[in-house]
């Protein structure tokens, strides 16, 4: 999924002092964790806002949201939002409703990393 370098500086800029936030390669892309868990992403021209089944309804109530649908099927809790509506509404309250789900998850314990294959590994 290619993304928005401009975006991205935007939302690591929002990002840089809250608390629990990594950034993480994905999708071809940049998403942004909390604790863990999804809160964010960039895509060419739009932000993407993990807001969870609960926060839904709100999040779709304002300007420029709506659900994320890459397959052709919604995915539930994760919605796309327009950069100009989101810079509008300002991003931090994006980023707010986001976090108010990631927080309400408990902490996800870091994946350990698997051995790489190669020359001198046991087989």
């Amino acid at each position: 999924m290619p993304y928005d370098p401009h975006l991205a500086d935007l939302m690591r800029d929002a990002l840089k002092d809250r608390p629990g936030i990594s950034e993480v390669r994905m999708f071809g892309g940049f998403c942004w964790m909390q604790n863990g868990h999804m809160i964010s992403g960039v895509e060419v021209g739009r932000f993407m806002f993990r807001v969870g089944k609960e926060l839904e309804a709100e999040a779709l109530s304002r300007s420029g949201a709506r659900p994320m649908d890459i397959t052709g099927r919604p995915m539930p809790g994760i919605v796309w939002v327009d950069a100009d509506a989101a810079l509008d509404d300002g991003l931090d309250s994006w980023i707010d409703l986001a976090s108010r789900h990631a927080l309400s998850l408990p902490p996800k314990k870091p994946k350990a990393k698997k051995p790489k294959a190669g020359r001198g590994a046991r087989q």
